[in-house]
């Protein structure tokens, strides 16, 4: 369906909506003494899994990942995350490819971050009766489904260029404008622009159903913009995701609901890749806290479409190996924030996935004991943050470990229940110790690898090679 088709109606359902709050109290306060926006709780209880189509199946298609639905729903992935599956550009002149693209050696034009056509689905990876079948199948497991919307720029075949020419950027002579990686700039400063794409995307939610959007670059575009775009979906349906691929530290005040974890998974990597002390881990996590609005919320991961594609030859589960991202889980998942799956983690693959070609995951392993093993580990801890209402309420409180060169230490929770959370993130063995409160008077083991002994006083956990506790403390 052409965008002049869908303009009128869509509006006329925006139009309804209430005017946006201007003024909200505290506006003038710093940053990190105001409240990020409300979210719900399927964002604040839920599991994020990732799909990249070209490498989750063989076939490649939402038909072939619809099937696997069933299984990310025993583990117990609430949220489906798909990278971009609107129509690509086809422009084979490796002046508008990105550096990444050509170094793949994959030869394909077709990058699904360099859009064509924001109103169509790519046949790559079906029709919309497929998409559709897909959103279904997903919303009948219970789990939504988000889609990857770049609005940063596009194709240089972009199916508006040639009628609205002013919807790219320009430069004096006229000539277009390219953002990074060589890709055409989308012009924010047209107004025209920006009503076709916020009517892009209440088109997918009207449309097919989609339950919300990660935006690429998401902090590369005005967060006005932005703002309004929540406006206008809240408007046609509340409770719209938006998950900003960005460190933007304002974007959650009106916004946003979640900010991608991109400076934890870099703490993670110097750690477990440039041998760092875990205590920069926690300084990360502290200094991020300490910048962003008091509940800013992030998607906490190891893995992802870019580091798998960038990475092939270093992957995590090869680099770092399965006990140290065995820790890496349990921090993600017992840290405040949305924990988030990539493409085969839960079998532990480690085959070369590439955003630009079809190079699917080695699912015969799935049924190999190291798989089943993932599978089961990642389900349980799952179904623990699930059961344990401490871990999805309110930021970590950090604690000073007894070697921090080595663990990170934190307190989830309050009130009646909290839960002591201690990990290794060191190839060496160590001990730790947390004097319990007055307060406390019975505890419980959650999870543990390793040996964890409780008296009155303190709890004492001796932890192999990136081993980890989780407590729970009982007033």
């Amino acid at each position: 369906m052409k965008y002049s088709n869908l303009l009128v109606p869509l509006l006329l359902v925006c139009a309804a909506a209430s005017q946006f709050a201007q003024g909200a109290p505290g506006q003038d306060a710093p940053l990190n003494e105001r409240a990020a926006r409300p979210t719900t709780e399927a964002v604040e209880r839920g599991v994020v899994y990732q799909i990249n189509l070209r490498a989750f199946t063989p076939e490649g298609t939402l038909n072939a990942a619809q099937e696997k639905l069933a299984s990310l729903a025993e583990l117990g992935a609430t949220i489906v995350y798909l990278c971009p599956i609107a129509l690509s550009d086809d422009d084979m002149r490796q002046e508008f490819w990105s550096p990444r693209q050509k170094r793949s050696g994959m030869n394909n034009p077709r990058n699904p971050y360099r859009t064509k056509d924001y109103y169509a689905v790519d046949p790559e990876y079906g029709t919309d009766a497929d998409l559709q079948a897909f959103v279904d199948a997903a919303h009948a497991l219970e789990m939504k489904v988000l889609l990857d919307m770049v609005y940063l720029h596009c194709g240089p075949g972009a199916v508006f260029i040639e009628k609205r020419p002013h919807f790219v950027k320009r430069g004096a002579s006229g000539e277009i404008v390219n953002e990074a990686w060589s890709f055409p700039g989308l012009n924010f400063e047209s107004g025209e622009l920006r009503e076709y794409l916020w009517t892009n995307m209440a088109y997918w939610v009207c449309r097919f159903g989609v339950d919300g959007y990660r935006l690429d670059v998401g902090d590369g575009i005005p967060l006005d913009f932005w703002v309004e775009a929540r406006r206008r979906l809240d408007a046609i349906r509340p409770g719209i995701v938006l998950l900003s691929e960005g460190v933007r530290a304002e974007d959650q005040l009106d916004a946003m609901d979640l900010d991608f974890g991109v400076p934890f998974y870099g703490a993670f990597r110097s750690v477990l890749t440039d041998k760092k002390p875990a205590s920069e881990f926690a300084k990360t996590c502290q200094a991020v806290a300490a910048a962003r609005p008091q509940g800013a919320r992030f998607v906490r991961y190891s893995d992802n479409h870019d580091i798998a594609n960038d990475d092939y030859e270093t992957r995590r589960e090869i680099v770092w190996g399965d006990a140290a991202n065995r820790a890496v889980f349990v921090a993600n998942f017992t840290l405040d924030g949305t924990p988030m799956l990539y493409n085969g983690q839960e079998i532990a693959d480690a085959s070369r996935h590439s955003i630009f070609g079809n190079l699917p995951i080695d699912w015969s392993r799935a049924e190999s004991d190291a798989a089943r093993e993932r599978f089961a580990f990642l389900q349980n801890l799952i179904a623990l943050r699930r059961a344990q209402p401490a871990l999805t309420a309110g930021p970590a409180s950090w604690l000073e470990p007894t070697a921090p060169e080595k663990t990170i230490a934190y307190l989830r929770g309050g009130a009646d229940e909290t839960i002591y959370c201690v990990v290794n993130l060191s190839a060496e063995p160590t001990e730790e110790r947390y004097a319990l409160p007055e307060e406390y008077c019975a505890t419980e083991v959650l999870l543990t690898e390793g040996l964890v002994d409780v008296d009155d006083e303190s709890i004492r956990a001796e932890l192999p090679p990136f081993g980890y506790a989780v407590v729970k403390l009982i007033k």
